[in-house]
């Protein structure tokens, strides 16, 4: 796969999980269903690329420690992410409607350690990685100084309200175009 196309992608599929997320809760209910279950593996998705957004943006950092630790937490938030969407979609075939999805979830979460690392700690990494590699290569001045700005506003929105992923991935589409220019297939030499 062309590795451009990923900085492309990712967003745009998280734009569609987004939209695809608000009008499956236009019945006042999310999940189980079609709507549901594609939203979630358009998210599934995405991570994928996203992963490869990482490396790709280590490489441009020129494969440094820091540039490596960075795309390490942001791979491993990628995979508690996988896991998370994962576990929504084996929920929502097990579920006859939105109360047993409830009730499965909390099954779910009542395994220890699980929650922390696929609910709630183990996701962050995926936006510290995200938001640190595009602020060094703004160091680095390989990307403009507005592109962490972008790429955190997009970070942050979902926490403010779900409803909001859709203007968030727009933000991050704005700010991965230029990534995706930047993308070489000659490699970046090391920094010492």
């Amino acid at each position: 796969m062309n590795p451009r196309l990923a900085f492309i992608a990712a967003p745009l599929l998280v734009l569609a999980y987004g939209v695809i997320r608000i009008l499956d809760g236009l019945d006042g209910a999310r999940g189980p269903g079609l709507a549901w279950t594609t939203g979630h593996l358009a998210f599934m998705a995405a991570l994928v690329l996203f992963a490869s957004t990482f490396v790709q943006m280590r490489r441009m950092a020129g494969r440094n420690t820091l540039s490596t630790v960075w795309t390490g937490l942001g791979i491993a938030g990628v995979l508690a992410l996988l896991a998370q969407f994962g576990i929504d979609i084996a929920v929502g075939f097990m579920a006859a409607d939105n109360a047993g999805m409830g009730v499965l979830f909390d099954q779910v979460k009542a395994v220890p350690g699980v929650s922390l690392a696929i609910y709630e700690g183990g996701p962050l990494l995926f936006f510290v990685g995200q938001v640190a590699l595009v602020t060094q290569l703004a160091a680095q001045r390989r990307v403009r100084a507005w592109t962490p700005v972008l790429v955190l506003l997009d970070c942050v929105v979902p926490f403010i309200e779900k409803d909001l992923m859709p203007v968030g991935a727009i933000l991050l589409l704005i700010s991965f175009a230029p990534l995706a220019g930047r993308v070489s297939r000659r490699p970046v030499p090391a920094h010492a």
